[in-house]
């Protein structure tokens, strides 16, 4: 009989902490609402993926006990996302040339089962979508994937309107049983806010036939570190390098100008973005 009644106790005293996290839910929603109240339109259809990216490495660095904590983040990325969906009409546009291609699961895992969720066949489709503001954010391929045209040129443009690399997916780490170690990027119309765990994405143009070597040296004397060359295009006259650098670049960086005024063979250079760094398996290791 004792043993009957310590069980009925425990499964009251679980029942009392699901209604303390409903009603901290219930008190967030509220908060996110007043957040609301004080932002203009245009805050409300963007995105915050640094902000989003700060709150889940606080919650990780926290955490203590048996719960997961790929289940905590799954958690949390599933709040976001209804929470963003309270703030505006919010849409993501998918790159999905063929079903079951992957890329909306991590869509879905990412942003949630709330969210607006738009496929479609190629990634330029993705940014015309996201520039011309039927879709919020759009989800591409990998820029090193040879069966995809090289998307990322279209972003070397100066117009305000051009989508920016904002995330890198998955950030979280893939669903079990499915992924197959499928990444993608976000691209949305502003550029990213600063973490303190960022990498940048930067176009360069530069005469033909330049090494990679070489191509590092002239960067590292321009005080910038790559982290990966992502790829290459190669036109008639010039070559079109991608290149991953370390940390949080902005728009009016002094080294994007020093590449082009003082060190050759650099012949132009443009900002496409960046993201918080991703979780590796050991930040989710238990």
């Amino acid at each position: 009989m004792s043993g009957e009644m310590s069980l009925d106790r425990l499964r009251q005293e679980i029942d009392r902490v699901d209604d303390a996290l409903h009603d901290l839910l219930m008190q967030r929603t509220r908060l996110v609402e007043q957040v609301g109240l004080l932002t203009t339109p245009d805050d409300l259809t963007q995105l915050r993926p640094a902000r989003e990216a700060e709150i889940a490495r606080r919650l990780l660095s926290r955490h203590v006990g048996r719960f997961p904590k790929a289940a905590l983040m799954r958690i949390w990325r599933e709040i976001i996302g209804a929470m963003i969906s309270l703030q505006g009409s919010v849409s993501v546009a998918v790159f999905m040339p063929d079903r079951g291609a992957g890329y909306l699961e991590l869509a879905r895992d990412h942003f949630g089962s709330i969210l607006n969720i738009l496929p479609v066949r190629s990634a330029g489709q993705v940014t015309k979508a996201v520039a011309d503001g039927s879709a919020t954010v759009g989800i591409m391929p990998m820029p090193d994937r040879e069966d995809v045209e090289p998307w990322w040129i279209s972003l070397m443009g100066d117009s305000q309107d051009l989508p920016r690399i904002v995330a890198r997916l998955p950030f979280i780490g893939p669903s079990p049983s499915r992924g197959d170690g499928l990444e993608a990027l976000v691209v949305g119309r502003q550029f990213p806010d600063p973490t303190g765990y960022d990498r940048s994405w930067l176009a360069l143009e530069t005469t033909p036939d330049i090494s990679r070597a070489r191509l590092r040296s002239v960067l590292s004397a321009a005080g910038l570190e790559p982290t990966q060359f992502a790829a290459t295009h190669r036109t008639d006259d010039s070559w079109l390098h991608l290149v991953e650098i370390s940390g949080h670049m902005v728009a009016e960086d002094r080294r994007i100008g020093r590449l082009v005024e003082r060190l050759q063979p650099v012949q132009r250079a443009a900002l496409l973005g960046g993201y918080p760094v991703p979780f590796s398996p050991e930040d989710l290791q238990d």
